[in-house]
C-alpha cells in the first residue's frame, strides 16, 4: 500500500467566523482520512481553532466552545472510566480541562478512546503530547497562517507547529485591527467598504468592484491617528467590536489587539492593483516588519 507524504500545507489564516469554517471544510476533504483517529490542533487562544474544528467535524459538540458553552463532565473522560464509548468522535480542549483534571488522566481517556476505535479532536495538543507519547495522525496549527501536516514517527512535532503558531499569530491580530480601523476611516470619508477580502502575509487586502475616487494618503494619515491615540479595542458581540466608544461591524470580533496603540508600521500601498481575472480593484495594507 502506498501512502503520499504530506509535508507541509500552509494557507492564510482568514478573518472571521465563515471563512475559517470553509477552510476547515476544505481540509477535512483533502488531508483527513475515514481510518485517522487522532486529530491534533494547536495555538493560541482567539486563534480561530474551534471554528476550524466546526467547519472540519460539522454537528461535534465542542467541549468548550467561544460562546462559554461547557459540556460537564468530559464526554471522553466519562467514557472512558465507564469502559464504554457512546460516540465515534470526541473534542478535548487541554488547556481547558487541565483546571479540572490532571493531564496524565487525559492522556490515558485519549489513549483508551483512540486504541478503541474512536476520534479524538484535541485542542492545544502540544500540551498532552509530553504525556501521551502519540503524535497526531492530522497535526493543524493556526496563527498568521494554518499549517496542516500529517505526521511520520519522525515529526513534525506538536511543539514545533506550536512554536510556528503562537510567533506569528501576533501578525494576524495586528492586520485584522489595521484592516477595520481602514474600513472605518473609508466610511467616515464617505466611501462604501467592500464585503470582499482576501489576504497578504503580514497584512490585508480589500477588493473594490469599482475603482474608488479616494486620497490613499489621506486613508493612511486618518489610520495613523487611530492607532496614536491607542484606543481600546473590545469584543462587543459576535457581529461587531468597539473601538473605543464607537461600535464597529466586524465578522472576527475575537481577533484584535487589545488597542490600536499595537499596530506596528502600519503602511497602505498607495496604488490600487487591477485584477484582469476578477475584474477587482485591490488595496493592500501592510503591518509589522
Amino acid at each position: 500500500m502506498h501512502y503520499t507524504t504530506l509535508v507541509q500545507a500552509v494557507y492564510y489564516a482568514p478573518r472571521g467566523g465563515q471563512r475559517l469554517m470553509h477552510l476547515g471544510m476544505l481540509i477535512a476533504q483533502r488531508y483527513l482520512r475515514a481510518e485517522d483517529r487522532l486529530i491534533g490542533v494547536v495555538g493560541d487562544a482567539g486563534a480561530g481553532k474551534s471554528l476550524l474544528i466546526r467547519g472540519m467535524f460539522p454537528g461535534l459538540v465542542l467541549t468548550n466552545d467561544d460562546d462559554g458553552v461547557n459540556v460537564r463532565p468530559l464526554p471522553v473522560l466519562e467514557d472512558a472510566e465507564s469502559d464504554h464509548f457512546r460516540t465515534h468522535t470526541y473534542h478535548l480542549d487541554v488547556r481547558f480541562e487541565m483546571a479540572f483534571s490532571p493531564l496524565w488522566k487525559l492522556a490515558e481517556a485519549v489513549k483508551k478512546a483512540v486504541s478503541g476505535g474512536h476520534r479524538v479532536v484535541v485542542e492545544h495538543f502540544e500540551l498532552l503530547y509530553p504525556l501521551l507519547n502519540l503524535n497526531a495522525e492530522v497535526l493543524i496549527g493556526v496563527g498568521e497562517e494554518v499549517v496542516v501536516t500529517v505526521p511520520t514517527l519522525f515529526g513534525p512535532f506538536p511543539t514545533e507547529i506550536a512554536q510556528q503558531a503562537f510567533d506569528s499569530i501576533i501578525y494576524r491580530k495586528m492586520a485584522h485591527s489595521a484592516e477595520d480601523i481602514t474600513s472605518v476611516v473609508m466610511k467616515e470619508m464617505g466611501f462604501e467598504v467592500p464585503t470582499i477580502h482576501s489576504d497578504v502575509k503580514h497584512g490585508f487586502v480589500l477588493e473594490f468592484t469599482e475603482k474608488p475616487k479616494i486620497d490613499l494618503v489621506e486613508v493612511e494619515r486618518r489610520v495613523w491617528e487611530y492607532i496614536e491615540q491607542d484606543l481600546p479595542i473590545s469584543y462587543f458581540n459576535d457581529n461587531a467590536i468597539l473601538i473605543g466608544d464607537e461600535q464597529w461591524k466586524c465578522s472576527g470580533p475575537r481577533l484584535h489587539l487589545a488597542s490600536t496603540g499595537e499596530i506596528e508600521n502600519f503602511r497602505l500601498e498607495k496604488e490600487f492593483q487591477y485584477s484582469p481575472i476578477t475584474k477587482t480593484y485591490l488595496l493592500a495594507g501592510r503591518i509589522g516588519k
